[in-house]
């Protein structure tokens, strides 16, 4: 794909993309939007380097795609005086860290977002790499009975799960059914929608049946063929689609520091 204002590099021949020639420190041109809305769409997941965005810069990156999605259940780690942002840090006192299952994104919630922009200031020396899986490559890999079996299911999300039955105190997570198989609203192609980090089972089958079939697919989503990997670097940004992408922050770095702060971007309610 050619793109007017920008460059980018495909990262593997499915998924991922470097781009350059882009500031995101200041306001974007109106063809340098669409070039990045073009680039997400073709790549699923764009990544940045040296981009040393503070909270404002990100509020306005975000706001080229869309409403920010602010999920209730973050709000313990939300950065002060910045609802829509929310704090990702690990380090040496952490007991575990925020992804590191594969998941989609807060797809418990009933709209779940769009996508995701995370940007990391300080990252460890090597390691804290974040995978990411195609979900519509994973789709088309399916053999035609098991697409057909699967099309019209729900599944349960559950925050519950992705948050590793941490509740903070008075709040309610999030619980949402979804399809297995979901439509994505801009491409029109279809995608697996299930993930380790929040779905529970299936609705309307026996849970052996449930727990199988969601076995199968949590491994199929994870084949190497299906990915990408980033390696971040101080000031980078990773965006990505969570409605046909999947990601898992692997968390090899213990006992360094990795941190910075992402924003999501208003969704829809999953077809």
């Amino acid at each position: 794909m050619e793109y007017s204002a920008i460059n980018v590099t495909p990262l593997t021949p499915g998924i991922g993309g470097i781009v350059s020639g882009v500031d995101l420190t200041r306001p974007l041109s109106n063809v340098e939007v669409e070039d990045l809305h073009r680039a997400l769409e073709d790549r699923l997941v764009i990544f940045f380097r040296d981009q040393p965005i503070d909270h404002e810069a990100h509020k306005r990156f975000a706001h080229y795609f869309g409403g920010i999605h602010i999920a209730p259940s973050t709000k313990p780690w939300q950065a002060p005086g910045h609802p829509e942002v929310t704090i990702i840090h690990a380090d040496a006192d952490s007991t575990f860290v925020a992804g590191e299952d594969w998941h989609s994104d807060m797809s418990c919630d009933a709209e779940p977002p769009l996508g995701s922009v995370l940007y990391l200031h300080t990252v460890p020396p090597v390691g804290g790499d974040t995978a990411f899986s195609n979900m519509y490559a994973a789709y088309e890999a399916l053999s035609e009975r098991m697409k057909a079996h699967l099309e019209g299911l729900n599944a349960v999300h559950d925050a519950a799960v992705g948050f590793g039955g941490i509740t903070p105190d008075g709040m309610t997570l999030p619980r949402s059914s979804h399809p297995v198989i979901r439509t994505h609203p801009t491409t029109g192609r279809k995608a697996i929608y299930v993930n380790k980090g929040f779905t529970t089972h299936i609705e309307g089958i026996p849970r052996a049946e449930s727990d199988a079939l969601l076995g199968y697919l949590f491994n199929h989503v994870q084949h190497p063929i299906f990915q990408c990997r980033f390696s971040w670097q101080a000031h980078s940004i990773a965006f990505w689609d969570n409605r046909c992408a999947q990601h898992s922050a692997i968390w090899d770095y213990f006992p360094q520091t990795r941190s910075g702060f992402r924003v999501q971007i208003l969704g829809d309610v999953p077809h």
